[in-house]
Parts: C-alpha cells; structure tokens; sequence
C-alpha cells in the first residue's frame, strides 16, 4: 500500500518455508512418499489428549485443540502408509536420502551443521498426526542468503515429517488420509529481518530458487508452503500459516499490516470510551423466549429445532463489531471465530447487524431490558445446544476483553484472498521434547566435505550459463528458474533437437497460459511432456501441435502423446502431400496472384495455416508456397 510507510510502522515479517523432498522412501518408514489416487481401504478412529511437558505445563494450543472435542477418523491404504503411519510400530531410522538432501541445502544457504542430529517430537494434536505429535529434526543453524545486496539471517533449517491431509468431516467426526503423513519436508527459517510485503516475497523466491536447484525437491500444488511470523510496533506477533501461492504472500502481509492498525484504532477508541476489561462479565443469559415469534428465519429455525438462544451484553461496544479490519473481515468476524471454535457453533449475531437479519426493534428493546443494556453497549446472541451457547459467548467475551488490549497474538490460517482467520493460540515452549525412538545421527567433517565438493549450481550462475549455452534471453532464463518444469529445459533441448527459445517458451509461459485457462497441466506427468517433444524433435507432429497435444492428455491421464497426435489428427504431412495441397490452393486462387503478384503470400499463407496448423511445419509451407507463386507467375509470362 502506497500509503503506509511500513518502517515507520516497525514492520517484521519472519519466513518459514516448507518444501516437500523429491526422496524414495517417506522419513520414517519405506512407504512411497506420494498421494494415493485409490480409495481408503482401512479406517480407525482416535481421539487425541494433550500431555504434560517435563515442567508439567501443558501446550496452550494443544489444549485448544483438545477443547474441541473432536474424534478423527483416519484413511489409509497400503500402498502409501503402513503401521508407522499409523502409530502402531516405532518408527524406522532417518531417512539418509532426505538427510542428505537438507545439508545440501544448508551448505548451499551457507549455515553450519550440527554435530548431531537428534529427533525431536513437537505436540501437534488437531489430528493431522497420528501419533498427537510431529517428528522433527534440526539441521543446520545460522546460515545466510544475499537478497537484493541484503544479508538475511537463515535461523535454523531442519528436518521433518509431513502432517496427514485433510479430506472432510460432519459434527464432531474430522477425516484425515494419512498417505502425507511422514513424506520429508525440509523447513526453512529466516530472522525477523524483512520490513516490507515485497521484501516478503522476494526472499521466499529466492529461498525456492536454492531449493529447487538441488533439484531433489517435489514440484506442484501443496509441495511448498509458507508461514509468516508477523509484527508491528505496538501490535502482536501473528503467525500466519499455510500461504501455498508465492504471488499470495506480499497481499498477506499488507493485510495483516492494515488488521493490526485497525484492531489498535477500536483499542484507542475503546480508551477514549472508558472501556475496561473488568466491565467484559459472563453474564449470559437465556433469551429464547424472546424470540418465540420472530421473523428472523435463523432463530426461528433454530426454536423449531429446540435450541437456546443466549446473548450477552459487550458494555462500550456499540458500532464496533461491524467496524471492517480488512476486505470481509470485521472485529464480529473475529468473535464468530472464536465463537465457531471455542463453542462448536455456526456463528453469532450482534446487534450491529440485527436489522439485516430481520430481528425487529421490539426485540432488541427487551433484549436490552433483560441484559440491562444501554445505546452504548453491543448486544451478541448464539442458538444452539444451551452447553455450546456458553462456551461461544464466553469465547466471544475473552475476545472483547483482548480488543481492549489491542492486537492479540495467535496462529491463524490464510484464505486463498490473502486475508486470514483464527486458527488457535500461539503455541508455547512446552510443545517440544525428545523423540527415544530414533537413534541420533552423527554428522562427520569427511561428510560435509564431500557434500561440499558436489554441491548443486548457484540460481544465479545458472541463469548466466543458461543464456551463455542456449541462447536464450534473461526473461527466459529466469522464468525456468521458476517453472515447476524448468528443470526439463536441458534434457529436452539436448535430447530432441528442438530450438531452445521454443522449449523454454512452452514450458514456462504455454503451459501457464493453459492452466490459467482452466486446463489441468498438473496431471501431466513430466514423462507425457517429454514424450511430445520428442514427437516434435522427430517431426511426426508440429511444434503448433503442442499446446492442443497437452490440453487432451490433461483430460486423459496417463494416455501416451502419440495417441493424443493419433487422435486429434495432428500427425504431420509429408512434404509430398503438403506439395499437392498448395498446388491445388495455387490454382483456386489463380486471379489472386495475377492482382496482387508476390504480396499474394500472405493470404495464401493464412489459408493453409488455418486448415493445417499443428500439422505442418510453418517454414516449409511459408517456402513452397513461395516457391509455386513464382513458378506460376513465371508460368503465366
């Protein structure tokens, strides 16, 4: 945003980025590290606790979680997952492959190895681990990358265990597939050194760019992710967790900016009111009969269904529930959050909107008798089971009292719009301590020095030597850097024969261009890809052909490009065929040359590409036809 001047503002933005490895065998366990496309064939249902820590304190998110009260049902087959997986066997050594992997990129981000490597557990227990915790493993400590001329600090990298993924769930009952669960992940973290969104994005891009260059990561949708640990002064550090699209992560952090600045107005307007947080009382009472004959249909529905209807007086509040913090988002927003979480509710109602959900002033007028509310207080009400209206509107009476205080701190998640919801509290220090079931690994010097002699090219000296060999433009160069398919670029070019500018082109902005338009490029598998090149390189098919080749293996997964050539008629003519139809066009259009002679050509040119396109090559029609023009003028003299 032009108008907020961030270092004036103390902006901090940390990163934390999570990047799948492209490994054999998952961290724990020789299961595939790759998402099942068959159905579950094994169910089990688990309810996870939280434990105490060696001090005896208990995770503060942990209990979050807990406070739920909800059951998970986990999905697994055996081709991705296995006892491991599901908490029924210890776990098997650290993978070696994926060890490897992240003390590559440590070298290459220049950090020092530990010695040692030790496993530890971090209590995780919303049921994305089977286990009630997450594997986790540090590797290297205090390296840097350079970042337009800029040092930033890389805190630590380390070693860990993907969670299980999300597929649904109804009430109480959250269903997770397991076959995540224990693929290598590599996590990235940066110090609290970056003062602007832009600043953000570039230094997750560059931090990708070192990743990739290994060339030993996993590429596509959900293999990387980033968190932002969010700050600015006078505000509260937010963790901002799953931002999956690079282009996603400047928009986070200016809106975080812009949710902070505004909570901290409703806090000053809050003072300049006298609000205090000893005024903030659970006094909730029950107000269903006031509305026995309402015209709002989600009371009604919910007094048809036998639930309560309870509310809750907020002293000082009035107007400032439906005060916007960002696009969509309104501090009312932020207690229906709570309310959803911390009470298993749908949401709530407050009297700042009342009037959009038809609750007429009578109502509200004795809704302010029974709660003893004045033109000053806001009034928020909850139906559903009488248990889970108290627990909603005491939730929403903490987040008043936090509103008071200013910015409170939390994890939350990120939309797909950029902005974010509440997800849980800040986890604290007591989520962490050993794993006894995996061995440590001791990192020699003799290691790291072989490591050291192998290590992967440089992002930026590949970009040189890309442009230096191939002879393609920077633009170019650094679009492959960032393509998922980049690293395809040399194997192709070396392999097919076809020109460089065309492979990089295809590969970076066609294939783009297709997904933009809906096609799904991502279930192409990078072997299909190849394959159509290959078909160009060896000329049965054109170079025109290929983005019509890529949209109809999108629909038919794991068909052979041939087929889709066979079938979409795109297979090349031969020169002899190609000779015989320009002739023909030549003599349809005899008075066309007479008139306009050579500049007849273009015409010409258009109706064959038109008719052909993608089955011929665009140089040699371009030369016959020119070719049988002067043959037929010559003629015609």
């Amino acid at each position: 945003m032009a108008d907020i001047n961030y270092d004036d503002l103390g902006l901090k933005v940390g990163l934390e980025c999570h990047q799948q490895l492209d490994t054999k065998e998952k961290l724990f366990c020789s299961c595939k590290p790759e998402l099942s496309r068959e159905k579950p064939r094994f169910f089990f249902l688990r309810r996870l606790r939280p434990t105490q820590s060696e001090m005896g304190q208990v995770d503060p998110a942990a209990y979050f979680e807990f406070q739920k009260g909800v059951k998970i049902l986990y999905e697994a087959d055996p081709e991705t997952s296995c006892l491991v997986e599901m908490d029924e066997e210890p776990p098997h050594e650290l993978n070696r492959e994926a060890l490897e992997i992240a003390l590559t990129v440590a070298l290459m981000m220049n950090a020092k190895p530990v010695d040692e490597v030790h496993v530890m557990r971090k209590v995780v227990i919303d049921g994305s681990n089977t286990t009630g915790f997450q594997r986790t493993c540090v590797i290297a400590l205090n390296g840097e990358i350079q970042v337009d001329r800029k040092k930033i600090p890389i805190e630590h990298i380390s070693l860990e265990e993907d969670a299980a993924r999300k597929t649904g769930g109804e009430g109480l009952i959250v269903r997770y597939r397991i076959d995540r669960l224990c693929i290598p992940l590599i996590e990235v973290t940066t110090g609290p050194v970056i003062h602007s969104p832009e600043e953000a994005e570039k230094v997750a891009l560059a931090i990708g760019r070192i990743l990739r260059a290994t060339g030993r990561v996993k590429r596509g949708i959900g293999t990387i992710r980033q968190d932002l640990n969010i700050s600015i002064r006078e505000g509260a550090l937010i963790e901002v967790k799953g931002v999956q699209e690079l282009e996603l992560i400047s928009k986070v952090v200016e809106l975080e900016v812009k949710r902070q600045l505004a909570l901290l107005k409703i806090r000053d307007e809050l003072k300049r009111r006298g609000v205090t947080e000893e005024q903030i009382k659970d006094k909730i009472k029950d107000v269903t009969s006031v509305f026995k004959g309402t015209k709002c249909r989600i009371l009604r529905r919910a007094i048809e269904k036998g639930r309560s209807i309870m509310a809750i007086r907020l002293p000082g509040f009035s107007g400032l529930l439906g005060t916007e913090l960002i696009p969509g988002v309104r501090l009312g927003t932020e207690m229906a959050d709570r309310a959803r979480f911390w009470g298993r509710v749908g949401g709530i109602l407050h009297s700042d909107e009342f009037q959009s959900y038809g609750i007429s002033m009578d109502e509200v007028e004795e809704l302010r008798r029974i709660l003893n509310a004045g033109d000053e207080d806001a009034i928020v009400i909850v139906a559903d089971e009488k248990e889970n209206c108290i627990d909603a509107l005491r939730a929403v009476a903490e987040r008043a009292k936090e509103a008071i205080r200013g910015v409170p701190e939390e994890t939350r998640a990120a939309n797909p719009d950029g902005t974010t919801r509440y997800m849980r509290p800040r986890p604290g220090a007591a989520r962490m301590y050993p794993e006894t079931d995996v061995p440590p690994i001791p990192i020699s010097n003799e290691y790291l020095e072989r490591l050291r002699m192998n290590l992967p090219e440089m992002p930026e000296r590949k970009v040189e030597r890309l442009i230096r060999e191939y002879g393609i433009n920077e633009k170019l160069a650094r679009q492959l850097q960032d393509s998922e398919y980049g690293d395809l670029f040399e194997m192709i070019v070396k392999e097919t024969g076809v020109p460089s500018t065309f492979v990089a082109a295809t590969l970076t902005e066609t294939l783009k261009s297709l997904k933009r338009e809906g096609f799904g490029i991502e279930r192409l598998s990078r072997e299909q890809i190849i394959e159509a090149f290959r078909l160009v390189g060896s000329g049965r098919t054109s170079k025109e052909a290929l983005p019509e080749i890529f949209k109809w293996l999108s629909s038919h997964e794991g068909a052979d490009p041939e087929e889709a050539v066979k079938t979409l008629g795109l297979a090349m003519l031969s020169k002899h065929e190609l000779q015989r139809i320009i002739q023909e066009l030549i003599d349809q259009n005899r008075r066309l040359i007479s008139e306009r002679g050579e500049r007849a050509f273009g015409p010409l040119m258009g109706m064959i590409m038109k008719k052909y396109r993608g089955r011929v090559d665009a140089r040699m029609v371009s030369a016959l036809i020119k070719e049988e023009i002067s043959r037929y003028r010559g003629g015609a003299n």
